[in-house]
């Protein structure tokens, strides 16, 4: 069971390996630190950025977007 100060994921990975990640309670708080995130960390090998909602494992985006 995931608290809500945890409910929203964002994971960075960089060539397929996880680099960094955090956790918000807030989706609007955490969407704004994934656009953010993109844009300090988008010069990375093979990056890949994804938010996901915790308590039910919902993918809500992804960069660049899941094909």
């Amino acid at each position: 069971m995931t608290s809500e100060q945890e409910r929203f994921h964002i994971t960075v990975s960089s060539a397929g390996r996880t680099v960094m990640h955090g956790w918000w309670g807030d989706e609007k708080v955490a969407r704004g630190k994934f656009r953010d995130w993109i844009g300090s960390h988008r010069d990375l090998v093979e990056p890949h950025f994804t938010l996901t909602d915790e308590t039910d494992g919902t993918l809500l985006t992804s960069w660049p977007e899941e094909p």
